[in-house]
């Protein structure tokens, strides 16, 4: 049979976080003894104890009871998501992205690997990795370290790591359909999979296909209705202001009404007359708030035993995401010019714009797809007294994009402007004058990766409580990265669509010291640090020490410190520069314009010429953190947890914007303007020529707080097995450069998890309750306590193998605050909260 690798001796109180088994585990001739395995955080392989580094294990059990059908759905509602994370919506340029963000540090400072390995960035993002494309269904479970890991992962290891270990020891058939259907109107999920496992003395495989997919939801089948949008840009007259150069801006306020284009009376087709006889436009009644998805996965596991000393494995797996949203019909100004057809019609002897939406040419629809193709192969072994691992791994990630509906400007401006087009009625304009005008976007995204990695772990020395081992790891990291847009979107020829593409590649090389001290009984500490040197901006180590002291078998005290390091992205360093008409506030541009007072001149807004560009000079940010906790078994079925822990960032990358250089141009400002960046003047008049924007290192983050854990298990004959396990996570402190943000709207201080369970035979209940802590201030955006319950029912039937589950998630229907339209055009803050209702959900399983 296949059976498993004995224990050390050394390391059998080692210590570490939760478990992590290898991505291909060695055999063994002793199946009773303890399995060595490696522990996330850690490169050293050891036994399952509580470690020094504080892992959150969420096992396939927990999994299955939370309902969730996706992996990012899951930790997004866990405490550790303290302000949520960005999730599929509707037009969004990363429209089909589900990111992760631990602490609210940011996607871009959590590290998520699977089995141990870093994931491929998103194409569409360039820094974050796309959780999608994790299958839920070949999923064991998820371990969450909830401190900076950079030292044993390198870059993006600040703010955590999420690691998800993928199914491996199973053996059999197992088969999964699954509905939810909300209470609201539309979001509908389906879930479907199916698993292969099978075991011979030479190996075992494990392979597998899943699929899920998600409704689209409209804005106008909210339960608070949609309010009726009232958008300037429908088919109205608005004076031209001329800011010199041959060049104007549109005054869209009552005072700037010129009139209304026709009637605009289609109210079937969102164009209505308010009050004060000014076109409008309801975008609600055809926009989307959250994008439709689906993922098509397929996944294979094979390891092999080539004798008594090695194996082999190779790990197969491609996912398919694909998304469609629809954003209202693209709105924009157009300048209409005297003596041309138009004006004419409407007697303008002067400019005016007309804020028009282009409802007749259609919806704006994006549709996106996206597979991330991971192949690994390698081998594992021992030489003499080391256990080495060695392989190559390749990762493919395309990201196609498609958009209808959208504007050409040149050819929009000279359709209107000769009388083509018509705007009186534009619905009775013809099908070939609304094609000459329209076209199609594209956007093409590829993230490529080619890693290359060899490492050794073996003992040093004998000490008080066994030999001091040590991982020694190399890596070589080949990163190639483009997001290609059209070239009418890329030249801002494109209305309601823009977009700058980037391309680059990289080498990193990197290498990474562990070693692990026994010091004496119930006493151990470890040290570790990893060099990276990037080939694009140079290079970086992460330095890391922790310690576990266990005083008696039922506590265990732990603490770390370490430092870490978040390198600039190859967006961030290779964007292609894109003309930006930035509009900015500045006295001495205004003066040398003329025409304005020096006290008009200090609210007066001028566009400029602006260029927004990568900045190849950026280093990387770098972070220091800590954290001490303590692990207490009250009793054999009482334990408790408590982790502190404090991260403070330097040298954050912020995006600059021109009026910040001008502001510091100007001294108005302390800041200097970075290296890079500049601002253009006419040396005689003070008058701005160009303004050249974009990211820098500067700015500080300094973030802390706690974590705590009870869990409560207890039986009663006759009655069942009863478990309590109650999570809090509490942020005390999130400061940018000086400012405590904490509490603030969108950043709750608090968010808790009671999870109940019950179990007697077949039958099993789960009932959750969670908790999300208020934010924000009464007298403006505030978001009281918001608290939902979810209950599962699931029934072991006595037909063989075969088991139904019914649950509904958010039992009592609570719907988020409304609170204005802060968050991408939403009313409520789409990255903490849903607005799905009521949720229910059926599954049925076959095991064999």
């Amino acid at each position: 049979m296949f059976k498993k690798t004995k224990v050390c001796a050394s390391v059998l109180l080692a210590v570490g976080g939760g478990v992590l088994a290898t991505s291909m585990p060695a055999f063994a001739q002793e199946a009773q003894k303890l399995e060595r395995i490696e522990v996330t955080g850690s490169r050293i392989k050891r036994a399952d104890a509580e470690g020094a580094l504080p892992v959150t294990v969420i096992t396939r059990a927990e999994l299955e009871a939370s309902g969730s059908t996706t992996v990012a759905e899951f930790i997004r509602n866990s405490t550790f998501a303290s302000t949520g994370q960005f999730r599929p919506q509707s037009g969004s340029s990363a429209q089909s992205f589900s990111g992760v963000n631990l602490r609210g540090l940011g996607s871009n400072r959590t590290l998520v690997l699977v089995d141990g390995r870093r994931v491929a960035k998103a194409p569409n993002v360039g820094d974050s990795a796309d959780m999608n494309s994790i299958p839920m269904a070949a999923v064991e479970r998820i371990e969450i370290l909830t401190d900076g890991a950079s030292a044993i992962y390198g870059s993006d290891a600040i703010g955590g790591v999420v690691n998800v270990v993928l199914r491996k020891d199973f053996e059999g058939v197992h088969l999964m359909a699954g509905k939810t259907n909300p209470s609201i109107k539309g979001g509908n999920r389906e879930e479907a999979s199916a698993i292969l496992g099978i075991t011979g003395e030479k190996g075992r495989v494990v392979m597998g296909a899943s699929r899920t997919s998600r409704d689209i939801i409209w804005v106008r089948d909210y339960p608070w209705g949609a309010p009726k949008g009232a958008s300037s840009y429908s088919n109205h007259f608005y004076q031209a202001i001329d800011i010199g150069g041959g060049e104007y801006l549109p005054n869209i306020s009552g005072g700037g009404s010129r009139g209304k284009a026709g009637t605009c009376d289609f109210p079937d087709k969102g164009f209505y007359v308010d009050a004060t006889g000014r076109c409008r436009y309801d975008f609600n009644l055809v926009a989307a708030d959250e994008a439709a998805t689906g993922a098509k996965s397929i996944f294979a596991r094979g390891e092999f035993r080539i004798n008594s000393d090695w194996n082999a494995y190779l790990n197969v797996s491609s996912t398919n995401n694909t998304s469609f949203g629809r954003y209202a019909p693209v709105p924009d100004s157009i300048l209409v010019t005297p003596g041309s057809v138009l004006a004419n019609r409407y007697n303008f002897t002067q400019p005016v714009f007309l804020a028009h939406r282009f409802a007749a040419a259609g919806n704006r629809d994006t549709s996106t797809d996206a597979t991330l193709t991971d192949y690994t192969a390698g081998f594992q072994g021992t030489v003499g007294s080391m256990d080495v691992d060695m392989g190559v791994r390749r990762t493919v990630s395309k990201y196609q994009e498609i958009g209808r509906g959208f504007i050409v400007k040149g050819l929009a401006t000279a359709a209107i402007n000769n009388g083509v087009y018509q705007v009186d009625n534009p619905f009775l304009n013809s099908d070939q004058v609304l094609k000459s005008i329209t076209t199609t976007t594209g956007r093409d995204g590829l993230w490529a990766q080619t890693d290359y990695f060899a490492n050794a772990s073996f003992d040093l020395f004998q000490m008080g409580n066994g030999a001091a081992r040590m991982y020694v790891g190399l890596d070589r990291s080949l990163q190639q990265y483009a997001d290609i847009y059209d070239s009418l979107s890329e030249a801002g020829e494109v209305l309601g669509s823009s977009g700058s593409s980037a391309e680059g590649h990289r080498t990193v090389s990197a290498g990474t010291v562990e070693v692990l001290f026994p010091i004496m009984k119930g006493l151990e500490a470890s040290v570790a640090g990893r060099y990276e040197k990037y080939s694009d901006y140079g290079n970086d180590f992460s330095p890391k020490v922790s310690v576990r002291y266990q005083p008696m078998r039922s506590l265990t005290l732990r603490a770390s410190a370490g430092e870490g390091f978040r390198a600039p992205t190859l967006p961030e360093l290779n964007q292609k520069p894109a003309f930006s008409a930035d509009t900015v506030v500045d006295p001495r541009h205004c003066l040398a314009d003329g025409g304005f007072t020096a006290a008009e001149c200090e609210t007066e807004e001028f566009q400029i010429n602006g260029l927004r560009i990568s900045n190849p000079a950026l280093k990387s940010e770098k972070s220091k953190q800590w954290s001490i906790g303590a692990v207490w078994d009250v009793m054999p079925n009482l334990s408790t947890k408590l982790d502190v822990w404090h991260t403070k960032i330097h040298d954050v990358i912020n995006f600059v914007s021109a009026q910040q250089i001008v502001d510091r141009d100007n001294g108005d400002s302390k800041l200097p303007i970075p290296e890079g960046l500049s601002i253009r003047r006419d040396p005689s008049t003070g008058a701005i020529l160009q303004i050249v924007s974009g990211s820098s290192n500067e700015g500080v983050l300094n973030y802390g707080g706690f974590d705590a854990s009870v869990l409560f298990s207890h039986k009663w004959a006759g009655i069942g097995n009863f478990s309590h396990e109650l999570t809090y996570s509490r942020v005390t402190k999130a400061e940018q450069d000086g400012v405590d943000y904490n509490g603030t709207f969108g950043s709750p201080k608090h968010r808790a998890v009671l999870a109940n369970s019950w179990k007697l035979g077949g039958f099993a209940v789960q009932y959750n309750i969670n908790v999300i802590g208020k934010n924000g201030d009464r007298e403006g955006d505030y978001v009281p306590t918001y608290t939902t319950h979810d209950m599962q029912f699931a029934w072991d039937t006595p037909l063989k193998g075969a088991k139904l589950i019914l649950g509904v998630n958010n039992l009592t229907e609570k719907f988020p605050a409304l609170v204005g339209s802060p968050y991408d055009q939403k009313p409520f803050n789409y990255y903490l909260y849903d607005a799905y209702g009521r949720q229910y959900y059926g599954r049925i399983e076959m095991k064999f």
